[in-house]
């Protein structure tokens, strides 16, 4: 790095070292840093600033893609099928059932409800679902992204605010924050023209958090857009963040090539990391950042908790719409344990809302 952006980083650090919040002129220098362990140093510095003891969570979980029939094809997705397709499906109850009870019997506290947005599926299956769920397993659902929030209230004919309100009544507990991909409208005109707008994808996340719906935040990276628009996500969920305090954590995931319109390349590991820590520095009102052990592997997650990494996600017994895009990295219990000790840490079991189970 060179030129302004050089000069820049010593301020970079003081600030950082002295808690103060970092401008996205800041972030756009950081995200052009070679020097690795220094930004490292920094985004570990804050941390430790958040996270004092030397702990790592972890939350014991199964991922259920309830269907992958979904109208928006997306470009860079591999996991969707057009309604209509033969090798579109929806999971029966006793399928659903089956999954959640091999959770619930490897000591499961989560559920990932995930899909794509199907014409076929109305509020009242969800409610309905949902209901048997909670009624039947000591389960907590995270279910839905925005884009599946959006669609149902739309196709349900119903405000976004009472589809929230119902679902919530039927058992959802928080959402995960799929379908934020980068939230700049220029990138999303450009790989998912059909999908939510920015401002519709902060609009459900704002009014989830004020019906008392928690969720994360995450960003999918390395498809399109530039170093500019990756800091500008940063920001848009910050600001939001100020506002509501609804978000629980923060996960980055790079985007995954195989099999899909879009095509390009896999980001490397260094741009991860690099991502990963510049994500703990902007986002001083985020306490946790999570890794994505299903994107990157053990080895990169491992070295993601010296780059402001203080949570491991979820175990993954099975996944359908990032590992249809060529990654089939999955998690045990023992596995996550493991290598978080190996790294030097505590594992700690949390559960969805990231309070300490054991």
């Amino acid at each position: 790095m060179s030129g302004n952006g050089a000069r820049q980083l010593p301020e970079i650090e003081a600030k950082v070292l002295a808690g103060e919040r970092l401008s996205g002129e800041d972030g756009l220098a950081l995200l052009q840093v070679t020097n690795l362990p220094w930004l490292g140093f920094l985004a570990d510095t804050v941390r430790r600033r958040k996270r004092p003891e030397r702990e790592v969570t972890y939350v014991v979980g199964r991922i259920i893609n309830y269907t992958n029939v979904c109208w928006v094809k997306c470009t860079f997705c591999a996991f969707y099928r057009l309604p209509g397709h033969q090798d579109g499906y929806v999971l029966s109850r006793e399928e659903i059932f089956q999954k959640i009870q091999d959770a619930v019997d490897h000591g499961g506290t989560e559920v990932l409800f995930q899909g794509g947005l199907n014409p076929a599926l109305k509020i009242d299956y969800f409610e309905e679902i949902f209901r048997a769920i909670t009624g039947r397993f000591p389960v907590h659902i995270h279910g839905l992204s925005p884009a599946e929030l959006i669609y149902l209230a739309k196709v349900s004919r119903l405000s976004l605010r009472e589809t929230l309100l119902r679902l919530k009544s039927a058992g959802l507990g928080t959402i995960p924050g799929g379908g934020a991909e980068i939230l700049v409208d220029d990138v999303r005109q450009a790989i998912s023209p059909l999908k939510d707008t920015v401002e519709e994808w902060l609009d459900c996340m704002r009014t989830a958090h004020q019906v008392g719906i928690p969720s994360s935040a995450t960003m999918m990276f390395g498809s399109v857009e530039t170093a500019a628009q990756r800091v500008e996500h940063l920001l848009q969920l910050r600001s939001l963040q100020e506002e509501t305090g609804g978000f629980t954590a923060f996960v980055a995931w790079n985007f995954q090539p195989d099999g899909t319109e879009l095509k390009g390349k896999r980001a490397s590991a260094f741009d991860y990391l690099r991502t990963v820590a510049v994500a703990r520095l902007m986002l001083d009102n985020f306490d946790n950042i999570q890794a994505s052990w299903l994107t990157q592997g053990p080895k990169v997650a491992q070295i993601a908790l010296h780059y402001g990494v203080n949570d491991l996600g979820s175990t993954i017994f099975e996944e359908r719409v990032v590992s249809a895009g060529g990654t089939k990295f999955m998690a045990s219990r023992e596995e996550i344990e493991r290598v978080i000790a190996d790294a030097g840490y505590a594992p700690r079991v949390r559960n969805t809302r990231y309070e300490i189970l054991r």
